[in-house]
């Protein structure tokens, strides 16, 4: 297998890991976009709840300021020069439930048969390891909220955005994947791997929630 990709934790405080790569590969169930071991994260409050279940949950779009971590910092994850940004989607209403995601279901879909990946990613920020790669995608951005540009250095720990519901998102979280290029129609996933305080790199298990 291709050496894993080592980064830190892209943010601070409570988030739960969701589709990740250490339950089953690939991830997201499909290779598509170098999606291939891809992870979610999505902020938590104490009670690991990412907003308050109503009604409207599982009838209707919920608006995504509702949602405990929607805004909160996205950190650079690696040392690297920004290649791509897109900042350019609107946040959209959370569906948590199929019922209103039944129509976010077939537009995006749509998206991924033109292999349109910037729509299905919504605001993001990749970051080159080196000329070569590999190449790391923060996804899911508020939208306005990106504070990076393309050919600019950034350090572990650097703010480059916030998290946000763009693209295809059922509700306020980041996607991050390692991949060996940005042309996504083509791009393979790399194995990724988080530092922690104590051990070696590791994978968050699903439904794990990392507190840093």
């Amino acid at each position: 297998m291709t050496t894993r990709v080592i980064l830190d934790f892209p943010f601070r405080g409570r988030w739960l890991a969701k589709n990740s790569p250490a339950r089953r590969v690939p991830s997201h169930g499909t290779e598509m976009f170098g999606t291939k071991f891809s992870i979610d994260f999505v902020p938590v409050d104490r009670h690991g709840a990412s907003a308050p279940i109503t009604l409207r949950t599982l009838l209707s779009a919920e608006p995504p300021g509702n949602f405990f971590g929607f805004g909160a910092p996205i950190l650079a994850p690696l040392d690297g020069d920004v290649v791509l940004v897109h900042d350019a989607e609107p946040d959209h209403g959370a569906r948590r439930t199929l019922i209103p995601q039944l129509g976010m279901i077939r537009a995006q879909a749509r998206h991924a048969r033109a292999g349109e990946w910037a729509r299905l990613a919504g605001n993001h920020v990749v970051i080159a390891a080196g000329p070569e790669g590999p190449f790391v995608a923060l996804v899911h951005l508020k939208a306005g909220s990106v504070l990076v540009v393309p050919g600019q250095r950034v350090a572990r720990g650097d703010q480059v955005g916030l998290c946000g519901n763009s693209g295809n998102s059922t509700e306020p979280h980041l996607h991050l994947q390692a991949t060996d290029s940005v042309d996504y129609r083509t791009a393979e996933g790399l194995p990724i791997a988080f530092r922690r305080p104590a051990g070696g790199p590791y994978v968050p298990a699903e439904s794990e929630v990392v507190e840093v």
